[in-house]
């Protein structure tokens, strides 16, 4: 008889992680009990994979043959992973208890939802959010990403404010819960975006499918945040900006011409911005990003064909913001998601 596959499964990837999985892993897998427990190594140096394999012995370990960053990672991995359902954890993560159930009774409930994320709060600062998804991503008229709960670099305190459960645009792969056929049927995260974006590629792509994405807000985890990148690193600046760009080009339903020259026009005050505050070397990570986009057009127009060949008729998108985030906060000085003009939140 054919072994049932497990409902669940936790994905942890990780590279050189080991201090992370002393002190995370524990309470993964106590609290993820009895769901399946995935240890996707990047190919790492420090023990990591030793480390789990003694102190764990029922945490399901795939080495990855090297390290190919969040994305390609991940598409390695759960090419060996059965599960109805995938949840991609970042290794600096703390769960709490009960922290899986939420999120499968709302998945459980509409097959037409593709995945949904836990508030993340912040590990150094429990009484706030934290910037990698916070209680759920937008994005703007312009494909800026922010959060509720999180503009920019603007982090608000958890009052309660969002233990709703709604829905979102992208939701963080901090923490992402995902149908497993749809992560497979869709190609999975980007191998090309590396890190950073590569979630709300993929949550765009399954939105013009006519799938949506929710955070649940009573489920919680503490993120330690910028474990593999520290959010001031000019990598990860360059990293955000280049597949801010890559992602709008496959994805971008209309006139992509004046869409992608607006958004040069932006990154050029960006990099205005970089200089007043004296960030001089984001500014050749930002020259950087938009040096490598023009050499990878090619491809990514070819991907965009692709993507849009294979969709019949694209679904109106949900959850994106009608003005500019820049303008509201860099201009009108807004630091809360619910002071945003313009939208029924």
């Amino acid at each position: 008889m054919k072994e049932e596959k497990p409902l669940v499964a936790v994905v942890i990837l990780n590279w050189n992680g080991k201090k992370y999985l002393e002190q995370f892993l524990d309470k993964v897998v106590r609290y993820s009990s009895p769901h399946q427990v995935v240890l996707a190594d990047n190919n790492s140096t420090d023990e990591s994979v030793t480390y789990v394999r003694t102190n764990f012995p029922d945490v399901q370990i795939i080495v990855n043959t090297e390290n190919g960053g969040f994305a390609k990672g991940y598409n390695d991995a759960l090419s060996k992973v059965e599960a109805e359902y995938y949840i991609l954890l970042n290794s600096d993560v703390e769960v709490t208890e009960n922290w899986i159930t939420p999120l499968l009774e709302v998945m459980q409930s509409d097959n037409s939802i593709a995945g949904c994320q836990p508030k993340i709060r912040s590990f150094h600062r429990k009484g706030y959010f934290e910037h990698a998804g916070a209680a759920g991503g937008f994005l703007d008229k312009d494909y800026f990403p922010f959060c509720r709960g999180r503009i920019f670099e603007a982090i608000e305190e958890d009052k309660g404010q969002y233990n709703d459960t709604i829905e979102i645009f992208w939701a963080t792969g901090a923490c992402l819960m995902i149908r497993a056929d749809l992560y497979h049927s869709s190609g999975g995260l980007d191998n090309d975006f590396f890190a950073h974006m590569e979630e709300i590629d993929l949550c765009w792509r399954l939105k013009r499918l006519g799938y949506s994405f929710y955070a649940v807000g009573n489920s919680e985890v503490y993120h330690v945040g910028g474990g593999t990148l520290d959010y001031m690193n000019p990598k990860k600046t360059y990293l955000n900006f280049r597949n801010s760009l890559y992602m709008i080009t496959k994805n971008y339903e209309g006139w992509l011409f004046p869409k992608i020259f607006r958004r040069l026009c932006l990154d050029g005050l960006a990099g205005i911005r970089f200089l007043l505050s004296g960030n001089l070397t984001h500014i050749g990570s930002l020259f950087m990003a938009h040096m490598h986009y023009y050499k990878a057009l090619g491809k990514l127009l070819k991907k965009r064909k692709e993507i849009r060949s294979s969709i019949a008729t694209p679904k109106a998108l949900t959850c994106v913001y009608p003005k500019s985030i820049l303008w509201q906060k860099f201009i009108k000085g807004v630091a809360h998601f619910s002071d945003l003009e313009g939208w029924k939140k």
